[in-house]
């Protein structure tokens, strides 16, 4: 007898949930932000079946009644393949796992491109977070770095439209655009009362994740390497640039996961088999039954120099990898506590393009430990001067910020004047008479009119300026703590 539509469907979900329960072969395959190789899914024979829904499992029944139910009474035409996807995405909701998902298509190719070459768009890694859309980190260079997002911000809208109720993928697929257009983003910021709106232009974002340099100061030569993702190619990068600063004699070594979101778990091993001898294990995998399993590397020794990593709110997952296990061998960690992911997913692929990334495992530190909601914690904690945490100055030409008037919005100017070199005398939110003559001076200083007042043009510039100087890395005192006690 033939199956009717109704139950090759179900059959179809069937067998999605069962390889999805019956576990995967191999941790190295899994990767941080997922794996678009196979890992386990099989085509699934549906020939011996049965001919009946009655064969079906009751729940899976309920989803089939659902299904003919829809068909045959509801007053509008709706694709089956809406259904079934509804049905998979309803499934996965249930989880309540922010980093499990549904990929289209569309959407697993945009996954793919960010992992291996370049994409369009901002350039801000996000996820959701107590149920907001949160910026992770923005990307190094990237436009949403260069108009001043931060780790944590919370995306309330995209365009003028909510996403409120969207997931991760449906806001991203909002936020990411073609080359040269702009987009809008209203941004509520901890610590600050109102959004505020950001208008950023997308470009091509280019998956170049390796950095590196020689800071040379008190007779000491440093190498500082950045990573500021973990993608396809960083390990050749890391590998190669590492072996180009030995070779010109370092006498220490920084490592950089500042605002790095993470990646693939497999590029954080292989760069952590470059400095985690064999006697420790450099990571622990655990299995949704509590099975552990320890992951070392055939290293002899550890680097024959002292070695720190800087991290700070916006190192995520791979990120933190690498900075736990640096820091249960025994090296300074220096920065803010990091974001705290402390799972794995693998992106499943279902056969038709589209694909499930799913949570498989957790990871542990070497000596066991999940960070997961909690983070890696320093072993030096070092602030950044208040400038790096202000937010843009919204104001218009219509109301100024001008002198004797108090509001947050005065406050975070003065914040960035002050960062800026300009004496304020004081960030409390009050627009004193040092305030208004520290706004002259920065008027004078770029050739705008001189009123004292904070309009659209003097607001925008300061802030200009102020992200610039943040981009610079001129007062990274993080960095700067890092080398100051790397040789203690």
């Amino acid at each position: 007898m033939k199956l009717n539509q109704s139950k090759i469907i179900l059959i179809l979900i069937g067998a999605l949930l069962i390889g999805l329960l019956g576990g995967y072969g191999g941790v190295k395959l899994a990767q941080n932000q997922g794996d678009s190789s196979s890992s386990g899914i099989t085509d699934t024979d549906t020939s011996g079946s049965g001919d009946t829904d009655d064969d079906l499992p009751a729940d899976l029944h309920k989803i089939s009644q659902t299904f003919d139910l829809i068909k045959s009474n509801y007053i509008e035409d709706v694709e089956d393949n809406e259904l079934v996807e509804g049905a998979i995405e309803g499934m996965l909701s249930k989880l309540e796992d922010p980093h499990t998902s549904y990929l289209d298509s569309e959407m697993m190719q945009q996954f793919n491109e960010q992992i291996e070459s370049s994409f369009e768009g901002i350039g801000a890694e996000v996820s959701e977070v107590d149920g907001y859309i949160t910026i992770i980190s923005p990307m190094k260079d990237s436009p949403a770095e260069k108009a001043g997002l931060r780790p944590n911000d919370q995306v309330l809208s995209v365009d003028g439209e909510s996403v409120e109720g969207l997931n991760v993928n449906e806001a991203v697929a909002k936020i990411r655009g073609e080359k040269g257009t702009d987009v809008v983003l209203e941004i509520q910021r901890s610590g600050v009362s109102d959004p505020f709106e950001v208008t950023i232009q997308r470009d091509t974002i280019p998956v170049e994740t390796v950095y590196s340099e020689i800071n040379s100061e008190d007779g000491k030569d440093t190498g500082v390497i950045q990573i500021t993702n973990f993608s396809e190619h960083t390990n050749e990068e890391f590998t190669e640039q590492l072996a180009d600063l030995e070779d010109q004699g370092i006498d220490g070594l920084v490592i950089d996961v500042r605002g790095n979101p993470g990646g693939l778990l497999d590029v954080a091993e292989d760069i952590l088999k470059q400095f985690v001898p064999k006697d420790m294990p450099y990571l622990q995998i655990e299995d949704s039954d509590g099975n552990k399993e320890e992951f070392a590397s055939d290293l002899d020794e550890e680097k024959g120099y002292p070695i720190s990593v800087l991290i700070d709110e916006g190192s995520a997952s791979a990120s933190e990898i690498v900075a736990v296990a640096m820091k249960e061998l025994g090296y300074d960690i220096v920065g803010d506590t990091s974001y705290g992911k402390g799972t794995v997913q693998q992106a499943i692929p279902l056969g038709d393009d589209s694909s499930i990334k799913m949570t498989t495992y957790k990871w542990l530190s070497p000596n066991g430990v999940w960070i997961d909601g909690d983070g890696v914690e320093p072993t030096i904690e070092q602030k950044q001067d208040d400038y790096y945490y202000s937010i843009p100055i919204q104001v218009t030409d219509d109301e100024p910020l001008t002198y004797d008037h108090t509001s947050e919005a005065v406050a975070n100017m003065q914040v960035m004047l002050s960062g800026l070199g300009y004496e304020t005398d004081r960030t409390d939110g009050y627009f004193s008479e040092e305030t208004e003559s520290a706004v002259e001076e920065f008027q004078k200083d770029n050739d705008l009119d001189v009123t004292g007042e904070v309009n659209e043009e003097t607001g925008g510039l300061i802030e200009t300026q102020t992200i610039e100087k943040i981009r610079s890395g001129e007062d990274d005192k993080q960095l700067e703590r890092s080398l100051e006690e790397l040789y203690q």
